[in-house]
């Protein structure tokens, strides 16, 4: 095969890739010199990291009311009696447990909840 004949075939190669890019979706954009380009859509994370953060806050204020609601000593209670179970048990009582910015918060919602 010539030269010429492999680097028709890149290019078309090329052109194919570029094809297939722009069928999952694209974007036009107007370049300065007024030529409209088109590129491929930028592909989106699987999981949205804003999601995961809002689902984070909101664990640590429901393990917060839970807490203010509760009291320290019956909560630690039941999170002891919870460990003192089976696998999935005790994975509950590990993530149940009380850090700092849980207490934190809870310290605040105490007055409003009793």
């Amino acid at each position: 095969m010539s030269d010429a004949t492999r680097n028709f075939n890149a290019r078309l190669r090329r052109i194919d890739e570029s094809h297939a890019r722009l069928g999952r979706g694209y974007v036009g954009k107007v370049r300065p010199d007024g030529l409209i380009v088109f590129a491929p859509r930028r592909r989106r994370r699987m999981i949205p990291l804003r999601g995961v953060l809002y689902l984070l806050v909101g664990f640590v204020f429901f393990k917060a009311v839970v807490l203010a609601h509760l009291g320290g000593d019956t909560y630690e209670a039941r999170i002891a009696r919870l460990a003192e179970g089976h696998v999935l048990e005790q994975a509950g009582a590990m993530i149940m447990h009380p850090d700092a910015l849980t207490r934190w918060v809870a310290g605040y919602l105490a007055p409003v909840l009793r």
